[in-house]
């Protein structure tokens, strides 16, 4: 006998869904690029997507395999940085689920 057996369902098959889809839209995780700047404004460049959970970040590389799991998105950015090769990283946050993004495409004009 299985340890199903003989059990209801908590409601029917519309409410149940409508419970799932609340449970998954209040535990989206926030998604973010981390993007490397060369110089002083010089270049710049895509080179991590992460994205940040209730209790850790997970960080993909985008020009290899790696993959970190660390404690907070922000301590992606000491990895991504190298004062010897003047590399410095920042966090770009994509909106949040629903949201729109605050800002247009821009280029830097000199």
């Amino acid at each position: 006998m299985s340890e199903v057996d003989g059990l209801k369902p908590l409601c029917d098959e519309p409410e149940f869904a409508a419970l799932l889809e609340t449970m998954v839209f209040a535990s989206v995780p926030r998604v973010f690029a981390v993007v490397q700047e060369f110089g002083e404004r010089l270049d710049g460049w895509v080179a991590g997507w992460g994205f940040a959970l209730e209790d850790r970040a997970e960080v993909f590389s985008v020009h290899d395999r790696s993959r970190m799991s660390l404690g907070k998105p922000e301590n992606a950015l000491h990895l991504f940085s190298s004062e010897r090769h003047q590399l410095r990283a920042r966090l770009v946050w994509l909106p949040e689920v629903g949201e729109h993004p605050k800002s247009k495409v821009v280029t830097c004009s000199a």
